[in-house]
């Protein structure tokens, strides 16, 4: 793995155990069987791009000729050798992870046919569908020696065909055909039969209809087998100072489109004369060549159609409404008096779309500022400022042009925000903004106060569904006052400040966190326990690494949670015995930076938009701030408690890359993101009880009103089980109503026995509860305060 004088393990065989271990996933037999079909699509997405930068890049070392070491002692051409060899078995593991997963789904009457299974109904069917949606879409391209060989589009598939007559075999030609991948979905579904659902997919369709593709040619013989190229996606930003960044950025993404072509994956099966031509006509070198199976981009596979049962998909966790955010309550208040983080996705996005819309709408909110590097494609949190724009407020947005992969839709918000009136700062020279900040100065008693949200995630609704990440808001002078420091910095460059409270790379974040673990050092030496929990996504900066070594070598205990890369040999000498490391790879991606230090037993915790890799600490504005308020800290540890406990999901990072499930030997089963929602649940909980009848569709609204919002609820069936005398008084003086208020006066029984009867406040309560179903509903109460849900957003009252 590595000699003795670079104690690390290489970064792209690193990340290649990582996306072994989402592929560990889709194997999983305990995942719900259409997550795992999610999982292969999670797995050829992540290497497509793995393709497209990283051994883009050293592809790049290799033709540059050079040959100097990289992390981990390996040189570039034998760590490509080493990427392709491993991708290959990789690539055959995943096909049978596949197979086997097809398998199970006909065992659940969900069956994927191809062009060879299909019943005579069906075929009407495909036909149809071929000739209406299908045909209008597809320009089949025919090849020749003579001719240029097509462009190939990055990451798209394409069907490459022979055509032949099979009295004349010698007799043939080539085509290809671009399987369309936007303007069609990759799935047809075909008619339900018998109690049994078939799935095809477009490949097949497109297989069985090439006779209607290619009618002028005398041809009765088709073989069609994918292939797919997988382009260099790295941008050459020109240096011609008459154009703006933008512009440099827009010519350079249209470059990226037709980069060299850094993989051509191919169905295994494809004749070798026409695998021959494709190569010789692209001049494609052999060691950039990855035999596959019959289908390619299994990423399409994330959008699998919806067509399972319940038991086929992991459970919903409804994200929790945090306690002390309230419905139809200022959150600026709310700041004013208390620090409050969220977790996502345990709790909702909502809650910061809710602030970003109070301060759009607040007369005294003057400015709001915020950072992007990623959002949603219809992104709530850009229509809340241009709100605010329309509302006269000040907003200032740093956009970062050079979020991958969001490049375009970064320039469309950029160029729409500035035609808006925003101030739209294109990142900082030289620097990426990862950093993932937001900032509302309000004015105050004839002064401005800052308030602030800091982040390790993006502001992203769709992620924030998906992503575990944690964001803190607060009022608090140190972290507030320093957040509006730095969008001054991102105004006026040459303005850099000091930080007292934030942690800002790459003016200090470096050289920060390496005096903290000295001073864990510090603390082991004198007897005393050092100790440290670091969480983050990647940890491969040498610099840190080392001093982690260190520090293990000095008697400090290191707990490290790192999903993706990670550098660090665990099992060396005078190391292993203070080092633990897992990985976390579950339903939800684990995205969130936390470090904790000992110091002496007064911890100091950190959340960060920073991993530990040279990119983020040398060439990123990132931002780790401290956890000041001793409820959020204590959020914190027992996420980190947990994780370290989990023995469903993790698994033990080791220097072989073994990716072993760490099943410690501890009773009972823990799973982290389960335990954590569960714990944010029972923190957070606002407990509801309800009085329900299951027959009244006013009473099933108001329950799944309850669910919808992660109430905590205790449902009281008051038909079945009844109600009596002192529940009602107990309802009547929780909401200030009169007994009569809750008769049901449409009721037969009531026209019948009570229509005309006058009875006291006293007589009508023994009445409801000798007839309970004269009762109104749904009632719900929540402590002291008791409401009659009609409609079910009245609940929000007695929050």
């Amino acid at each position: 793995m590595t000699k003795t004088g670079n104690p690390y393990i290489n970064r792209e065989i690193s990340w290649l155990s990582f996306n072994a271990r989402v592929l560990q996933e889709a194997e999983d037999p305990s995942v719900p069987l259409f997550e795992r079909i999610r999982f292969i699509g999670i797995f050829s997405n992540n290497l497509d791009e793995f393709f497209r930068v990283r051994v883009a890049s050293v592809r790049r070392m290799v033709d540059f000729g050079n040959d100097e070491p990289l992390i981990g002692d390996i040189g570039p051409e034998e760590l490509h050798e080493k990427i392709m060899e491993t991708v290959v078995s990789h690539q055959k593991r995943s096909q049978e992870i596949f197979r086997n997963i097809m398998k199970e789904l006909k065992q659940e009457n969900i069956l994927m046919v191809d062009e060879n299974d299909l019943e005579p109904e069906q075929i009407v069917f495909v036909k149809n569908y071929f000739k209406d949606k299908v045909l209008p879409n597809l320009i089949p391209i025919m090849l020749s020696k003579e001719n240029k060989f097509p462009y190939l589009r990055d990451r798209s598939v394409y069907l490459a065909i022979k055509l032949s007559r099979k009295a004349r075999p010698d007799k043939f030609a080539y085509a290809l055909v671009r399987i369309p991948n936007i303007s069609l979905s990759r799935f047809l579904v075909l008619p339900e039969k018998e109690g049994r659902k078939y799935v095809m997919l477009l490949d097949d369709v497109i297989r069985y209809s090439l006779p209607d593709i290619f009618p002028l040619f005398n041809y009765d013989q088709f073989e069609a087998y994918t292939i797919k190229v997988t382009r260099d996606a790295e941008l050459d930003i020109d240096d011609d100072i008459s154009k703006s960044f933008v512009e440099k950025m827009e010519a350079s993404l249209k470059k990226r489109k037709v980069g060299t072509p850094v993989r051509l994956l191919y169905d295994k099966e494809i004749p070798d004369d026409l695998l021959d031509f494709i190569i010789k006509k692209m001049k494609l070198d052999p060691d950039n060549q990855v035999p596959g199976g019959k289908y390619h981009n299994h990423k399409d596979f994330m959008d699998f159609p919806e067509i399972g049962q319940p038991h086929h998909y992991y459970k919903r966790l409804t994200p929790v409404r945090h306690k002390e955010l309230k419905q139809h309550e200022s959150i600026l208040k709310r700041l004013r008096r208390k620090d409050i983080m969220l977790h996502y996705p345990y709790q909702s996005f909502s809650h910061f779309l809710d602030l970003l819309r109070e301060a759009a709408i607040d007369p005294a909110v003057n400015e709001i500022g915020i950072t992007i590097y990623r959002v949603a494609d219809n992104s709530r949190v850009v229509n809340a400022l241009l709100n605010a724009i329309r509302n006269g407020k000040k907003v200032t947005v740093v956009i970062e042009l050079q979020a991958r992969f969001d490049e375009e839709a970064n320039i469309y918000w950029s160029n729409k925000l500035q035609e808006e009136g925003a101030h739209v700062v294109n990142g900082v020279p030289g620097l990426k903004v990862h950093s993932k900040l937001a900032w509302i100065k309000r004015e105050e008693k004839k002064s401005f106060r800052n308030y602030a949200y800091v982040g390790t995630g993006n502001f992203h609704e769709g992620t924030a569904r998906v992503y575990g990440d944690d964001g803190l808001l607060t009022a608090d002078p140190r972290i507030a006052d320093e957040v509006a420091r730095l969008f001054g910095f991102f105004k006026h460059n040459y303005r850099i400040s000091n930080y007292k409270h934030l942690v800002v790379s790459p003016f200090s974040m470096r050289q920060f966190f390496m005096t903290k673990i000295d001073q864990e050092i510090a603390i082991a030496r004198s007897g005393k326990r050092g100790f440290m929990v670091l969480k983050m996504n990647s940890l491969i900066d040498p610099e840190m690494m080392d001093k982690i070594y260190e520090a293990a070598r000095a008697g400090v205990k290191i707990r490290l949670i790192v999903r993706g890369i990670f550098g660090l040999l665990t099992e060396l000498e005078g190391v292993s015995e203070n080092i633990e490391a897992i990985s976390i790879v579950d339903k939800y991606l684990e995205h969130s930076r936390i470090f904790l230090f000992g110091n002496g037993g007064k911890d100091q915790i950190y959340i960060s938009s920073a991993d530990w890799m040279p990119r983020n600490l040398n060439r990123r504005i990132e931002v780790a701030c401290p956890i000041y308020d001793e409820d959020l800290k204590s959020e914190l540890r027992e996420m980190l408690k947990i994780q370290l406990k989990d023995n469903t999901k993790s698994r033990i990072l080791d220097n072989e890359l073994q990716n072993t499930y760490n099943r410690q030997h501890m009773e009972g089963r823990f799973r982290a993101q389960e335990d954590y929602y569960q714990y944010i649940r029972l923190k957070h909980q606002v407990a509801m009880k309800i009085y329900h009848n299951p027959r009244c569709s006013k009473s099933r609204a108001g329950l799944k009103y309850l669910e919808e919002n992660g109430y905590h609820i205790d449902v009281k069936n008051y038909l079945k089980d009844g109600i009596t005398v002192d529940e009602i008084k107990n309802i009547l003086s929780k909401s200030g109503m009169k007994a009569f208020e809750l008769v049901r006066t449409q009721e037969d029984l009531y026209r019948k026995e009570y229509k005309d009867k006058t009875l006291t406040n006293n007589e009508w309560v023994n009445v409801l509860a000798e007839n309970p179903r004269l009762l109104k509903r749904p009632i719900v109460i929540n402590g002291k305060k008791a409401i009659l849900a009609q409609p079910p957003e009245l609940i929000e009252k007695i929050r």
